[in-house]
């Protein structure tokens, strides 16, 4: 049987030492770069991450990829502390393994998303519309 979404996720988080908001945010005074997966719509809703790189999740890959001609070249290396975000931090375990898959041995990702973010006080701001 193919595996299932909770499967799938269950071994995305093995290969991941997830950062909970204040772990994140001492990673990122520390040099790591967060990456907002979230489309818009969910940024004007709950608002951003002040510094967040965003980079949407249908493109993620071609952006950080380093042997990608899409590539971000000053995120896109294999050296790169990357925190992916998302909004509860579901989307957000699949990308960051993924850009494990593809090389990016430093990529993680944030337990429990903007939201969790948002509720321990860290900073935020609302959406700025043109991403």
């Amino acid at each position: 049987d193919a595996p299932g979404i909770s499967e799938l996720l269950a071994e995305a988080r093995s290969g991941l030492a997830r950062l909970r908001p204040e772990a994140a945010f001492a990673a990122l005074t520390d040099g790591a770069t967060l990456v907002d997966i979230r489309p818009l719509e969910q940024r004007i809703v709950e608002g951003e991450v002040p510094g967040a790189i965003i980079i949407g999740r249908n493109v993620l890959e071609w952006r950080l990829d380093p042997r990608s001609e899409a590539r971000i070249p000053a995120l896109a290396r294999s050296d790169a502390r990357l925190i992916v975000m998302c909004s509860q931090g579901y989307a957000s375990t699949l990308a960051a393994a993924s850009l494990r898959r593809i090389g990016l041995h430093e990529a993680t990702d944030l337990d429990g998303g903007f939201q969790a973010w948002a509720a321990a006080g860290l900073p935020t701001r609302p959406a700025q519309s043109l991403g």
